[in-house]
């Protein structure tokens, strides 16, 4: 089912009911932008202080514990309304945005942030949602809601590594008549690209590759960011897969010589959130791919997990 009817009355409706949503919304519209070239791929820069809060998030377990879950329904704005999606989540439009359109796509129950038996549910919502990019944050991959599973969406269009991917040198780890499994390392950041003309292919492709990415001790997947979208022209799913290694870089905090910088999956599209102006003014295309490097998995670091993809049986 396309839910663009459906969002675009949602949209209306807070923008119309809830004051403190229209107010971020109108001042994302105005909000300073500017735009930094690494190598083959933009970087846009948002200047965006209503990201603070996610930024800055605290998720070690005691601070968990000590807050109200924001995604759980009783713990919501009484304006904040939803729209059922399936038996088991609810789509809302984020109140804090980075998107013009921007979506948070929680589970109805207070579940952990897993990947494992929903990459299906991100590719139906993708058909479903054709104007949006669905996205995943791991639970130490930028998430500021580890404890709660959900989604989050953006408008299409304004994430430049989506329109990059189609002109991306990817060198094929498996390719079939449904679609095929790649790895692209020229656009700053190493990650797997999966295009398929449907849902069993994809699912298989990337399931796969999750199996064979190295799991962090203690945790219970591995650490990635996740992007995907559904092209309306040519019936294929995209799914790009970031592999990550570090939750947040070296330099985070506020200050002097610091960043309040906590990348995800946005960031690893190429459109970057920033909260402190001092940071918005100060980054530059080095100090980005500084992070990237600090952050992402390498292909050196990924070398064991692309063969094993390409030769599983080692002969």
């Amino acid at each position: 089912m396309d839910y663009s009817k459906v969002i675009d009355r949602l949209f209306a409706r807070q923008l119309r009911d809830w004051d403190e949503t229209r107010r971020n919304y109108a001042a994302l519209a105005s909000a300073l932008t500017r735009s930094l070239q690494l190598g083959e791929s933009t970087i846009t820069l948002q200047f965006n202080p209503e990201r603070r809060r996610s930024s800055a998030a605290k998720i070690d377990t005691r601070s968990l514990a000590r807050r109200k879950c924001f995604l759980c329904t009783e713990n919501q704005p009484a304006k904040q309304k939803a729209v059922l999606w399936g038996d088991h989540y609810k789509i809302q439009v984020n109140p804090y945005p980075i998107f013009k359109r921007h979506l948070t796509i929680a589970d109805l129950r207070h579940l952990p942030q897993r990947l494992a038996g929903r990459v299906g549910d991100m590719l139906l919502l993708a058909k479903g949602l054709p104007d949006f990019v669905i996205f995943y944050n791991g639970p130490q991959c930028g998430a500021s809601a580890p404890d709660h599973m959900h989604f989050q969406a953006g408008a299409k269009g304004e994430m430049p590594l989506c329109d990059e991917m189609a002109h991306a040198t990817t060198h094929l780890l498996a390719d079939g008549d449904e679609g095929f499994i790649g790895y692209v390392d020229m656009l700053g950041r190493s990650l797997f690209t999966i295009e398929t003309s449907t849902q069993r292919a994809a699912e298989r492709y990337a399931l796969r590759l999750l199996d064979l990415l190295p799991v962090p001790e203690g945790a219970d997947e591995p650490m990635v960011n996740v992007l995907c979208w559904w092209d309306k022209t040519d019936r294929l799913w995209h799914l790009v897969i970031f592999p990550r290694r570090k939750h947040r870089p070296a330099c985070y905090g506020e200050g002097e010589g610091k960043l309040l910088l906590s990348p995800a999956s946005v960031d690893l599209g190429g459109l970057w959130a920033v909260p402190e102006r001092k940071d918005f003014d100060s980054l530059t295309p080095e100090m980005v791919q500084a992070l990237y490097n600090e952050l992402c998995l390498s292909r050196n670091d990924l070398t064991l997990v692309i063969n094993n993809f390409t030769n599983p049986w080692g002969n």
